[in-house]
């Protein structure tokens, strides 16, 4: 029996990677939460992620080193090779990827569901501002180009976190 790619996607500031750390508290046997190669430093509070310069990460891509890849807003990201092993060997795993990335995944792994994280837009414009990693017109643009997406199960983040970890988690069960 393979385990279950879980692809979690959703406007920028709505919680996926707080999501994602939430459940790793109460998910750790059966799940994998792999890190991703992300060409962005690794800053205090953010994400944990593998920090990458450009070279070195386009070296990482042309060896292999990622199952998924893409580049959004001037970075690149790439999903870890071991989750083919994890979903071989049963092993669910939970991963933050952009929506462009959903159709490839998709077509390679299964079984695949789609978790959308999102919040009102009041919420995602204050987390974004919060995390001061884009001028005002970033934030605008982030906000106005949201893809549509079709999701097996969607979690609204914009309330108090443990609620929505629980819905989170419930999703991922589900």
């Amino acid at each position: 029996m393979s385990g279950a790619l879980f692809l979690i996607v959703g406007p920028s500031g709505a919680g996926k990677d707080t999501l994602i750390a939430g459940a790793r508290n109460y998910l750790s046997e059966g799940y994998a939460f792999p890190r991703r190669t992300i060409t962005r430093p690794v800053q205090s509070g953010g994400e944990d992620h593998i920090a990458a310069n450009v070279a070195a990460f386009e070296a990482q891509e042309r060896a292999g080193a990622f199952a998924l890849s893409w580049r959004a807003h001037g970075v690149a990201y790439g999903i870890p090779t071991n989750i083919v092993e994890y979903l071989a060997n049963g092993t669910h795993v939970v991963i933050n990827v952009s929506r462009t990335v959903v159709a490839d995944a998709k077509a390679r792994f299964a079984p695949t569901r789609v978790i959308l994280v999102t919040a009102s837009p009041t919420v995602l414009r204050e987390r974004l501002q919060a995390r001061g990693r884009e001028a005002p017109d970033g934030i605008d643009e982030r906000l106005n180009r949201a893809q549509p997406v079709t999701a097996d199960a969607v979690v609204v983040n914009d309330g108090a976190l443990e609620p929505a970890v629980e819905a989170f988690v419930t999703a991922l069960k589900g």
